[in-house]
């Protein structure tokens, strides 16, 4: 997928006028690109159009206008686009009792590199996570990750010929797997066909 440039973005008015719209159509659009797994772990996976829809609302929320920092808030979210060969997700973990999530976080140290993908009957490809900056320490993890599984050419191949997808997790606090469905596996198989056609 291609990065975003500033040619890409709404001015600050346009986007005014347009964004009821264009809110609209993302959230459809997102709705495909997400998997829960179990009650309390979901993946959201980014594409070059939620990641534009996030620097339109940073750039409305903070009214910024400047093209220097315009730029910027791109290179902080170009990289949250896939690039063709991979996907990108955000990885939250939702507890909405306050106890319980203090425990859930303390007791899953490290559940962000424990997350995997699977396409046929692969091997399991585990994700790079938090490659900007760590977000656990030695007493709990971050309610929040940022992932990105590298795919192979054999799991490339097998995705095209339509091999399920399953995503999971191995960390013995949190073992779980689930089956993306059809419109999940589309969505994420345009994330990597994107690149194909420029």
């Amino acid at each position: 997928m291609e990065k975003l440039t500033r040619d890409d973005l709404w001015s600050l008015e346009d986007y005014a006028q347009n964004r009821a719209l264009f809110r609209q159509q993302v959230l459809a659009h997102k709705r495909d690109l997400q998997l829960g797994l179990g009650a309390n772990l979901r993946l959201l996976f980014e594409d070059r159009l939620t990641i534009q829809y996030q620097i339109q609302e940073m750039l409305r929320i903070e009214r910024v206008f400047e093209p220097e920092a315009i730029q910027e808030e791109l290179d902080a979210y170009n990289p949250l686009i896939p690039d063709g060969r991979n996907w990108k997700a955000t990885m939250l973990l939702e507890y909405s009792d306050v106890a319980e999530r203090r425990r859930a976080l303390s007791e899953l140290i490290g559940v962000e590199h424990q997350m995997w993908v699977q396409v046929g009957d692969s091997d399991k490809v585990y994700a790079f996570a938090d490659e900007d900056l760590e977000r656990s320490d030695q007493n709990k993890t971050s309610s929040v990750h940022f992932l990105r599984w590298e795919l192979t050419d054999n799991m490339i191949a097998a995705l095209r010929q339509g091999a399920p997808v399953r995503f999971g997790c191995n960390h013995p606090a949190l073992t779980i797997n689930s089956t993306l469905n059809l419109q999940q596996a589309e969505a994420l198989n345009a994330c990597l066909d994107a690149t194909r056609h420029h």
